[in-house]
């Protein structure tokens, strides 16, 4: 699909509708065919342009009519981005523009009373970059004002350019940090990333000690979520998680800007206190991040509402409530179509696991036939290690439906893919899981054999020896069950509880 078709299949009928008016106004001839190949878009019409190359004998006639179109659709949508945009930000440029105007005109005390109310929503959002406008207009006409002592506002934007300065070198580092994590979930790149992270605060002069605000919290945050990902061990991260708690609990009455990191960070906290065990905790964070989404008609809800309903559903199953847990992944699913596709493969793979853990096999089969993409497909889209996890769990599908063929073309693709990057990243434990795994599944009988028993006994052990993680030990609990011959479920449960206290075993 080109740049053109996508941008008119994300505009609504009424958008539709007025850029056609738009058109209309600015053509200053009535055969110029902007019109014509704009709805062919929105019918896709095939045939228009091999009828527009016929007419105009020409393919460049054909592309210079697209171009043309494509920047009156920026242009277009650019203005109507503008004109509707009501976020503080847009209020705050429009009062520092009209505040200018007002100088020119000497207008003084109506322009200093723009710039006094652009200040005060500027630092109710904390946007410092706004700021130092706002401030450096205000020096620039402080000659008007002289009843102001000049030196008062040069202090204050001397205290805001540090800010500034703090805010863009975090930023540089979220960059440089979030790109090397792209190329790890996506590339499969090895990088020691606890040295990158050092590297990087070092090199951009990144104070954590300094004050927070809810975008340095939430940029704080997500890098350390990562982090924690990527090593299995959420323990790391438990001073951020403290330091987080402590600053949003004195926040109240957020902005519009304070409101999209505030969602966020409630949904890390409430991930740190799931893969830690502490689900009551993790509840109440989801019950606050509910409570936010409603806010300001719901405009974020869609944004965010998978992943809420995601740390909803992985806390009900793992309390022992799975039936509960179950119902809010599929309702999650069918009740919301038109959010983030990654966040629909989250909930659906997570439902997939439920289903194989109360041995409803067959509805996993039908949920796991929706994620009909290749591994190429899903390691650009999901992450390597999203897909090496879906893999996982498609083999322990087929293996526990009987399908030996399956489980083992699956195992052999799996391996021939992903061993040597898992022993590249140290994860030789994936690759003895998948061992026992194939060896089970060539021999199913094996299991009852004590030295086979004994050998999942002792791999697990080792496996528990080290970071504690729940989606990790949910994989060991398979084998486990098998070597034990009890119900998964009821095997997860009495694992986890030996590391979670808060999980109550089902007896």
């Amino acid at each position: 699909m080109n740049a053109l078709q996508e941008i008119a299949n994300m505009m609504n009928e009424t958008e539709k509708k007025a850029f056609i008016q738009y058109l209309s106004k600015k053509n200053k001839r009535k055969n110029t065919g902007n019109t014509e190949l704009f709805n062919s878009l929105k019918t896709d019409d095939i045939k228009f342009k091999k009828k527009t190359l016929e007419d105009k004998k020409s393919a460049d006639a054909y592309h210079a009519l697209r171009k043309r179109l494509y920047d009156s659709l920026i242009d277009f949508m650019a203005n109507r981005s503008f004109e509707n945009d009501t976020s503080q930000e847009n209020i705050i440029l429009r009062l520092i523009v009209v505040s200018r105007l007002f100088f020119e005109h000497k207008l003084i005390k109506t322009a200093f009373k723009c710039l006094a109310k652009a200040e005060e929503t500027a630092l109710n959002i904390e946007h410092f970059s706004l700021l130092n406008e706002i401030y450096l207009t205000q020096i620039q006409f402080a000659h008007f004002n002289l009843s102001e002592p000049i030196e008062k506002i040069i202090e204050k934007f001397k205290a805001n350019k540090k800010q500034l300065e703090y805010e863009e070198q975090l930023t540089l580092g979220y960059a440089v940090l979030r790109r090397e994590l792209a190329a790890i979930y996506h590339e499969g790149r090895i990088v020691d990333f606890q040295a990158l992270i050092k590297n990087t605060i070092e090199t951009h002069g990144i104070s954590l000690q300094q004050g927070l605000t809810f975008k340095s919290l939430y940029q704080i945050l997500f890098i350390a979520n990562e982090y924690a990902s990527i090593n299995n061990n959420y323990a790391l991260i438990q001073p951020f998680v403290i330091k987080s708690y402590r600053f949003i609990s004195k926040k109240t009455d957020l902005t519009d800007r304070h409101l999209y990191y505030h969602i966020y960070i409630l949904y890390f906290i409430a991930n740190f206190y799931f893969r830690n065990g502490q689900f009551t905790e993790s509840q109440n964070y989801l019950n606050l991040m509910f409570n936010e989404l409603q806010k300001q008609s719901g405009k974020y809800y869609q944004r965010f509402c998978l992943r809420y309903f995601l740390l909803l559903a992985f806390n009900e199953n793992y309390i022992g409530h799975p039936e509960k847990a179950i119902e809010i992944a599929e309702k999650a699913l069918s009740s919301n179509k038109k959010t983030d596709p990654n966040d629909s493969n989250d909930i659906r793979i997570m439902l997939i696991v439920f289903y194989i853990q109360q041995n409803a096999g067959r509805n996993a089969v039908k949920e796991m036939a929706k994620l009909n993409h290749t591994d190429s497909w899903y390691e650009k889209k999901m992450g390597m290690d999203w897909t090496i996890k879906k893999c996982l769990i498609e083999i322990l599908l087929h293996a526990q439906q009987e399908n030996t063929e399956l489980a083992l073309s699956r195992i052999k693709s799996f391996k021939r893919r992903y061993k040597k990057y898992l022993l590249t990243v140290n994860e030789e434990r994936v690759i003895q899981y998948l061992l026992f795994t194939e060896q089970y599944v060539m021999k199913p009988e094996i299991i009852q054999t004590q030295k086979f028993q004994k050998a999942i006994e002792d791999f697990i052990i080792s496996a528990e020896s080290g970071p504690k993680d729940i989606l990790i030990m949910s994989f060991l609990s398979w084998l486990l069950a098998k070597a034990r011959r009890k119900k998964l479920y009821e095997t997860t449960l009495n694992l986890l509880t030996t590391y979670f206290p808060a999980i109550h075993a089902v007896q």
